[in-house]
């Protein structure tokens, strides 16, 4: 694996991007030190993980001294929960006012909150290396991120799909379909690399990004559709409560 160090004439693609992302001459106030050293950690946690990590790795490669992660983080922990938590690369799924937006706008702001780092190429990509070593070595942010972020974006989308589908409470159907929604942006991320090895010029461009926002919103607005024709065809008896017949029970 490789590891970010000081940048060089090396053409290793971790050191590329921090070679291009640090080689700004630093200013007196020390903002671009503090954000020198979020660019220098996201690399090396995405890329080693929090306990691998060193102080020392990352000081270097952010051009600063270890004191300085004391001064703005605290300490290592510190800099990870920043890093993690830095609203660049990691949004608000929906923003709080989404709470009273109608079936669409709702859809829009949390799929815009999938496809918008999508521009952001690298970065997106060290985002989500980040997020899938949290899962893998887990220090505990990944579950405040449940609950902080990902839990009431999703509830928040039930609660538009019960407005817009006239039901006071939600059920099983309406949690899935959260889920199916939520999952039209969400593959983007986890299956990136898969989609560039197939199809990149579906993501190639930021006019390539907002056609895919559009046919995904799209594609979300049919299957919400698709639950309510089933509900109503269902409260009629003409339908069974599944698209697809159940098999049949041994005796």
């Amino acid at each position: 694996m490789t590891h970010a160090v000081l940048p060089t004439s090396s053409t290793s693609p971790t050191q590329g991007v921090l070679g291009a992302a640090l080689a700004r001459t630093p200013r007196s106030d020390g903002v671009e030190a503090r954000q020198r050293l979020l660019e220098a950690g996201l690399t090396l946690f995405a890329e080693k993980g929090f306990t691998k990590t060193s102080t020392r790795e990352i000081a270097q490669a952010a051009r600063t001294n270890i004191a300085a992660i004391s001064y703005y983080f605290g300490d290592k922990a510190g800099l990870y929960q920043a890093v993690f938590t830095d609203p660049r690369s990691n949004p608000k799924l929906l923003a709080e006012e989404a709470d009273d937006g109608d079936i669409r706008q709702v859809l829009q702001g949390l799929l815009r909150g999938f496809l918008d780092p999508m521009t952001q190429g690298q970065h997106t990509a060290q985002c989500m290396k980040l997020y899938f070593r949290e899962m893998l070595e887990p220090t505990g942010l990944w579950q405040q991120e449940i609950e902080n972020n990902i839990k009431p974006a999703h509830m928040t989308l039930v609660k538009a799909l019960c407005r817009h589908l006239g039901l006071v409470q939600a059920d099983d159907d309406i949690h899935r379909l959260a889920f199916s929604l939520a999952g039209l942006g969400a593959t983007l991320h986890v299956f990136g690399d898969v989609l560039t090895a197939i199809r990149p010029q579906l993501l190639a461009s930021p006019e390539a990004v907002e056609l895919y926002f559009e046919r995904l919103l799209d594609d979300g607005l049919a299957m919400v559709e698709a639950e309510a024709r089933r509900r109503a065809a269902a409260l009629q008896g003409d339908a069974p409560s599944s698209s697809f017949p159940l098999p049949a029970v041994k005796s």
